[in-house]
């Protein structure tokens, strides 16, 4: 069909247009791919519109299709018996004990590289520290705000120099005291190689100085009087053996609340009074301007609001 197309100097589209025939079907009767032509009962349509516009013996053309078609079927058939009768090949590979061995010592090798690969890599970077609140320039109305991230599993947390406790997934959280106005809060997180990455946000609190200042009408030897008289109060708490939970105020205003590690010392300044509540009262103790008063209570458990001046305590034990 193509040696008679060519000689006649015709292209497919030409005679499908003619024939009415999709060029698709006259490619695959000229190259003889007959499994993609319709059934036969189109294709003989289709030879009979070739052969008249062609001026070609209809049935001549329809008997060579036939008989080629009949030779593309024999031969596929053969193919396919040879595949379904192709000898199965069974792997040569064969589990020897020397091949579990060596698989073994492999599987160690590579363990061990990646050990190693994965300490020298957190010998060599900081530790992961992420603050996830407060956002950096929050503005709270209270006197404190909950500091809470994630840092490194096996890494020392300190908030503002204060080491926190850290669970085993690597999240922390604690409450820190505000000044009024601007603070700025610094966390800091230590890997067990004395690698070290901080983190520093501010935070503004709209909480109002309640300090009373002197009035215009008061003299100022009634200003220095009042100053003279005042006993400011110098407080340092710490723990011991174990980590305990604390809450102090100092004047009235909530300056710390949180978990105190042993090897932590908080220290706190007030004009008047000082109150804490722990947890453990037998293992919390405070030193006041100096004066190591020892234990706040001989209570194992909760005492809450003992109070302190510059004098030293103010109060007896309030058991929870």
């Amino acid at each position: 069909m193509k040696k008679i197309r060519d000689e006649h100097r015709l292209s497919l589209a030409e005679i499908s247009k003619s024939t009415k025939i999709q060029i698709k079907y006259l490619e695959y009767l000229e190259k003889g791919e007959y499994m993609k032509l319709p059934a036969d009962v189109y294709v003989k349509g289709f030879l009979r519109s070739y052969a008249v516009f062609m001026g070609l013996n209809e049935a001549m053309l329809i008997k060579q299709y036939q008989r080629e078609k009949g030779i593309h079927k024999n031969i596929k058939k053969i193919a396919d018996t040879d595949e379904v009768n192709a000898p199965i090949k069974f792997s040569s590979f064969i589990i020897t004990p020397k091949v579990i061995i060596v698989s073994l010592i492999i599987f160690l090798a590579l363990a061990s590289f990646t050990y190693l690969y994965m300490e020298v890599n957190n010998f060599i970077s900081a530790p992961r520290l992420v603050i996830i609140k407060p956002a950096d320039g929050t503005t709270v109305d209270g006197n404190s705000t909950h500091v809470t991230g994630v840092a490194e599993k096996d890494a020392l947390v300190f908030i503002n120099d204060q080491p926190v406790l850290v669970n085993e997934n690597g999240e922390f959280g604690e409450d820190v005291g505000l000044k009024p106005g601007l603070n700025m809060i610094t966390v800091k997180a230590r890997s067990k190689f004395n690698k070290e990455a901080t983190e520093s946000i501010s935070v503004n609190s709209s909480l109002q100085d309640t300090a009373q200042q002197p009035s215009d009408n008061i003299s100022n030897e009634s200003v220095q009087d009042q100053t003279q008289n005042m006993n400011p109060i110098s407080a340092e708490i710490y723990v011991s053996p174990n980590p305990t939970w604390l809450s102090v105020e100092a004047d009235g205003n909530l300056v710390y609340s949180g978990v105190l590690l042993p090897q932590s010392v908080q220290k706190f300044e007030a004009k008047e009074k000082i109150s804490v509540t722990s947890g453990k009262g037998n293992e919390t103790f405070v030193k006041i301007n100096g004066s190591d008063l020892g234990a706040i209570s001989s209570d194992s458990g909760v005492v809450r609001d003992i109070q302190y001046n510059s004098n030293g305590k103010i109060n007896s034990d309030n058991k929870n």
